[in-house]
């Protein structure tokens, strides 16, 4: 049972790796409950996925494809390949980058989604060609891989735009209080 569920969990690593982004936001929110708001709610969601589904997951892409490239095509339903290497070095950079990405840094953010989102979506299309031309319907090709790919990119702009909303939300009050502070400046230097 332990081991159908270890197998489960390494086999379906998008999805475990979503998750465990979730626990660790959801952690961080109720640890925080007592200062709560919609910008510290965003931040939190959107870090843990940046550290979790997009750093840790292709992380795991790396060690999956680079030394267990064998069993990494099989679940595929490939036949192992030497590109599985360049899929595998590719999965490390954007992985580091995931991982860095945990910080606020809104353009490291973005150029982190830009490039998953490419590699996703363009995984996905290479499923969905597999899947139709040659029926390959392994659980690496047609189940949670397809689904992740295609769906992940969608989550992970949701993300950014939710947190770039809370973000200018917050800073505005502040933006336009500094616009009366300086427009009554003008106006006690007029009256001088």
């Amino acid at each position: 049972m332990i081991e159908a569920a270890i197998r489960f969990l390494m086999t379906n690593y998008t999805i475990s790796f979503f998750f465990a982004g979730l626990v660790g936001a959801s952690r961080k929110i109720w640890r925080h409950r007592q200062k709560l708001s919609h910008g510290f709610i965003a931040e939190a969601f959107f870090s843990y996925y940046c550290f979790f589904s997009l750093g840790v997951c292709f992380v795991y892409n790396f060690v999956m494809h680079v030394f267990f490239h064998g069993m990494a095509a099989r679940f595929i339903g490939w036949s192992d390949s030497p590109f599985q290497l360049e899929v595998g070095f590719a999965s490390l950079g954007l992985g580091l980058a995931g991982l860095l990405a945990i910080r606020k840094e809104l353009w490291l953010r973005v150029g982190v989604i830009i490039i998953s989102n490419t590699f996703l979506w363009g995984a996905a299309g290479g499923h969905l060609y597999q899947l139709f031309e040659n029926h390959d319907f392994a659980p690496g090709n047609a189940g949670v891989m397809l689904w992740t790919g295609l769906l992940q990119p969608v989550i992970s702009v949701a993300l950014l735009v939710w947190s770039i909303r809370t973000e200018k939300a917050i800073s505005r009050p502040v933006e336009h209080q500094y616009d009366i502070y300086l427009w009554q400046q003008e106006l006690t230097k007029e009256h001088h």
